[in-house]
């Protein structure tokens, strides 16, 4: 397979997933409906951003994009393969969930292909609840694993591990989430098993996601209970804002702001 076909075979994979992901959230909340837009590549190419409000989902978005261009000279030296040339290529998909209810975790997950003289895919899954419960950490982790395991049965310790260590707020000296997996610059040589792996993890996030919901969605909760979820919420503000890659990547190479700041819960609090 050339680069072309594996950019295109990508590229249709994450609108797919992306087209999974809203069919089961909507069938979930039943209420909320998703809203898409398309936003333009300062480059070339674009995205197209799908949010839903409702009862269950507070404000859930799942991102796509295929973009093309050229690293500007301040950015380039951060990045894989540019030695010779600031041109890129890259698609992707990213899902952020913020729950009603704040007995119901909030979700994070991306999964990318990117292009440069080099190639690679990156992404990963974690969970964050107001309230930890073991049972539904048990759950996310045991999702995790099983989409690592049947490609690499390291995967999983050493991308947890990367999780840990990427999703920590450093100035406040606490996680912001039970965690999850986490890997970038994955490129083994053998793009077929690569890309199978990317499949199994939007697979088993959406599996992992669903199910959790459904555990927890009708319970009632408490006006302190929403507080508590509103606060921690105040910490995702600050990670994504300081600390997240991500975040960066999109703003240098010319994204939609509205797309990438679709991570930012529709409200949150600090005390």
């Amino acid at each position: 397979m050339d680069t072309n076909q594996k950019k295109e075979t990508a590229s249709a994979w994450f609108k797919s997933l992306r087209d999974q992901f809203c069919e089961s959230f909507e069938k979930i909340d039943q209420v909320g409906k998703f809203e898409r837009k398309s936003w333009p590549h300062k480059g070339s190419g674009g995205g197209e951003i799908s949010i839903m409000k409702g009862k269950v989902f507070e404000k859930v978005g799942v991102n796509i994009s295929t973009v093309s261009g050229e690293f500007s000279e301040d950015y380039r030296a951060q990045v894989k393969g540019t030695e010779n040339s600031a041109n890129y290529w890259a698609s992707g998909i990213s899902l952020v969930a913020h729950m009603q209810s704040p007995k119901v975790p909030a979700f994070h997950f991306n999964t990318r292909f990117l292009v440069t003289d080099d190639s690679w895919f990156g992404g990963g899954a974690d969970m964050t609840p107001t309230f930890e419960n073991q049972k539904d950490t048990d759950t996310f982790h045991k999702k995790m694993k099983e989409s690592c395991d049947p490609t690499n049965k390291n995967y999983y310790k050493d991308f947890k591990k990367n999780c840990d260590e990427y999703f920590y707020l450093p100035h406040r000296d606490e996680a912001r989430g039970v965690g999850g997996i986490f890997f970038d610059h994955l490129n083994t040589n053998d793009w077929e098993s690569d890309f199978n792996f990317i499949k199994e993890v939007g697979k088993k996030t959406l599996d992992a996601i669903t199910e959790i919901i459904e555990t927890h969605k009708d319970k009632k909760w408490t006006k302190e209970e929403k507080e508590k979820q509103l606060i921690k919420r105040g910490r995702y503000v600050e990670f994504n804002l300081i600390w997240d890659r991500g975040t960066l990547f999109g703003l240098k190479t010319g994204g939609s702001t509205e797309a990438i700041l679709m991570s930012m819960p529709p409200e949150a609090k600090w005390s």
